[in-house]
């Protein structure tokens, strides 16, 4: 079955892509993630759940810029010159991953308190939670589209199969 470039990337130089491209910037976000729930429940705006949220997501971000840049140069700007894409889904895989750096950079910037000045510790906690709600829909736009068969959105694709998936019919 034909793969997108969003999981050829994955899949090739293994473990390697596998821990740069996923690993590091899931296990970072994750970690925002959760610690972020420790913080929204108990409303404990200092101490060291925050002191792990804050530096997973500042850097998270700094970390997501490298990949960005790296893949806009060696994988977006060739295949969009040579004409080498998949089809809407791998485009949309590519681009949703991509896109995890706007979220990704906004708590950064917010952590690092670059943005967010003068906002309470409420305000900064809403902020904080919205960029990481962003951050999930992307990564998991980008994970599913990244999983199909490119084909399947094509215009012309043929049908789906009548049989398949988990039951092997």
């Amino acid at each position: 079955m034909p793969m997108t470039h969003y999981m050829e990337l994955l899949a090739v130089n293994q473990p390697w892509n596998l821990i740069l491209f996923m690993a590091i910037p899931v296990i970072l976000a994750e970690t925002v993630a959760i610690t972020e729930l420790f913080i929204l429940f108990s409303r404990q705006f200092h101490g060291p759940v925050r002191l792990i949220n804050r530096t997973a997501s500042i850097i998270g971000g700094v970390y997501f810029i490298g990949v960005f840049v790296h893949l806009l140069q060696n994988a977006v700007i060739p295949l969009t010159q040579s004409g080498e894409w998949r089809g809407p889904a791998d485009v949309i895989a590519v681009g949703a991953y991509l896109l995890g750096v706007v979220p990704l950079v906004g708590l950064a910037l917010l952590d690092l308190g670059i943005t967010g000045r003068g906002l309470s510790d409420e305000q900064k906690l809403k902020q904080h939670a919205f960029w990481v709600a962003v951050f999930l829909v992307v990564a998991h736009v980008a994970m599913i589209f990244g999983m199909l068969d490119p084909s399947l959105l094509q215009a012309g694709a043929a049908a789906m199969p009548e049989h398949g998936g988990m039951h092997g019919h």
